[in-house]
Order: C-alpha cells, then sequence, then structure tokens
C-alpha cells in the first residue's frame, strides 16, 4: 500500500473540482448519485459508504 494525494474544492452546491497525484477532474453530483469527468459513477448508500464503477 502507498501513500496518496487527495484535495477537493466545492466550484458550487452540486460540483467539485478534486485534485490528486494523477491530476484534476471535475465531479457533478446529483442527489445520491456522482459522475467524474474521469468516467467514475458513484453512489452513497449510506453515511460514509458508498460503492464506485469505472465507466470509460
Amino acid at each position: 500500500m502507498g501513500f496518496f494525494f487527495h484535495k477537493s474544492k466545492k466550484l458550487g452546491k452540486t460540483t467539485r473540482l478534486n485534485l490528486s497525484g494523477s491530476g484534476a477532474s471535475v465531479s457533478k453530483r446529483v442527489g445520491p448519485f456522482t459522475i467524474s469527468s474521469r468516467g467514475y459513477f458513484g453512489v452513497r448508500l449510506g453515511k460514509g459508504i458508498g460503492f464506485r464503477k469505472k465507466l470509460w
């Protein structure tokens, strides 16, 4: 297991700019669902738990 870096900045009520060691991305949240510009789809299943899948 290695070290990682992740920082997130709100751009609006449902939009975030995500910064990490591998680059930047933008994500948009619609209810419990989140879509990322890197092709990830996420669902919040409860407080502190969720599911994420790479779409493309």
